[in-house]
């Protein structure tokens, strides 16, 4: 059978059809790379805000008119399964605990009766030199407008032999950058007596200097608690020198709201403890505008925040109200026009500050490594603080590790020239 699988949404979701693949292809199935040449076809989706699950819905409506079996993963599998089915009838349903089932799934019409296993116990397919690995499935926490914990479920960290043994496979395949991923990577080992720094220090340990490993996104609330160990685990010159590090906004009361549980305080002591410890750290963060309530002095505090901060990448996201999450019937909903106008405001803030954070870069040098291939004969490749560099020139194998030179800047990404 000829499966094609398409992936929206998040590295997990990405890390998932990365297992999907290797399932299916240890046990004969073919994996095509168009819905024209499948007999079946398998989507990750994504529901984390209104506009994402719409854009769902949509394809899906469109793959129905192949007549061909589809199989519906990610997050709404697990928490939208009726709206699903209101355009998809004929769907089968692998919540994303279980991609391992696809077989199964493929195999019977029948509901499968699904067994919690550890994603890190089954092979992986790549397509290219990233692997999206996960390090544990689920979350600690509620917060008060996110349905992904809904979808996921309850934190699960995997054993550190076992995700360990997961990247050497990667790494077997080809692989050049190993990309760590949780729905907050350092909750991980809060409920096996471990911790991700000492799950890092263990990658590391990998006899293979020729690979990079990105540490996916972190609530300030868990890294707090383990900042020293995870600002240790981070020395290694294969991790790259990168913060995900999401604060969602700049005043305490719509934190506390949001039910974060960190204050904007302890958001600046670890950007400051990390900065203080390498210094061209790159640093992400997220920022929900127009959460219920929210005034315009609290923005105003959010501004302030990235002012004050200066991140170089920062991910902005209009209020979406999920359902079944407890935002969802919060009093004091912010009209379209204001977020709006919020929303700009803030884009135009952080093209300005991450321009001038890249500037600092030009005439300086560094080791790059190649990861696609860009427009217009150009390739991508990565700092060593993950910074995007692009380079003009076409006959540079992905994979390869090259010296280059900064030479121009952008609030995206670099300029660079091979030395």
């Amino acid at each position: 059978m000829n499966v094609y699988v398409e992936t929206y949404g998040c590295t997990a979701n990405k890390s998932d059809a990365a297992l999907i693949k290797g399932v299916l292809h240890r046990n004969g199935y073919n994996i095509v790379e168009t819905v024209e040449n499948a007999d079946a076809i398998v989507v990750l989706t994504c529901t984390v805000i209104d506009t994402t699950e719409q854009r769902m819905l949509s394809r899906l409506k469109n793959l129905k008119k192949t007549g061909k079996k589809i199989v519906v993963s990610g997050c709404m599998a697990s928490v939208q399964v009726d709206k699903v089915k209101t355009v998809l009838p004929d769907a089968q349903f692998l919540p994303p605990q279980y991609p391992y089932h696809i077989v199964e799934i493929l195999d019977k019409k029948e509901t499968t009766c699904f067994v919690e296993k550890n994603k890190t116990l089954f092979p992986r397919y790549y397509d290219d030199i990233i692997a999206p690995i996960s390090i544990a499935e689920g979350c600690m926490f509620s917060c008060s407008y996110c349905i992904t914990s809904l979808a996921r479920g309850r934190l699960r960290s995997y054993p550190i032999n076992e995700i360990k043994k997961t990247v050497q496979q990667a790494l077997k395949q080809g692989c050049k950058e190993i990309q760590l991923t949780a729905q907050d990577t350092s909750s991980y080992g809060l409920d096996i007596r471990s911790n991700l720094g000492d799950l890092l220090n263990s990658i590391c340990m990998i006899n293979d200097d020729d690979f990079r490993i990105r540490v996916g996104m972190m609530n300030p609330c868990t890294c707090l608690k383990k900042l020293d160990s995870i600002i240790q685990g981070f020395n290694d010159s294969k991790i790259y020198k990168f913060l995900h590090l999401p604060v969602q906004s700049g005043d305490d009361e719509i934190l506390s709201k949001m039910n974060r549980k960190y204050t904007v305080d302890d958001f600046h002591k670890i950007i400051q403890r990390f900065r203080e410890r390498y210094p061209d750290v790159s640093i992400s963060t997220d920022i929900i505008v127009g959460f219920p309530t929210e005034t315009d002095e609290q923005f105003q505090h959010t501004i302030d925040l990235l002012k004050n901060v200066k991140p170089d990448i920062v991910n902005i996201t209009r209020y979406s109200a999920r359902p079944f999450t407890k935002a969802k019937t919060m009093k004091g909903r912010i009209s379209t026009d204001v977020v709006k106008e919020r929303s700009k405001k803030l884009t135009k803030l952080c093209n300005k500050i991450s321009k001038k954070n890249n500037l600092k870069y030009i005439n300086r040098e560094y080791t790059v490594l190649i990861t696609k291939r860009g427009k217009n004969n150009t390739i991508m490749g990565r700092m060593e603080n993950y910074k995007p560099v692009v380079i003009p020139e076409r006959n540079i194998e992905l994979g390869s590790f090259i010296n280059v030179k900064i030479i121009d800047a952008t609030s995206t990404y670099l300029v660079g020239s091979i030395i």
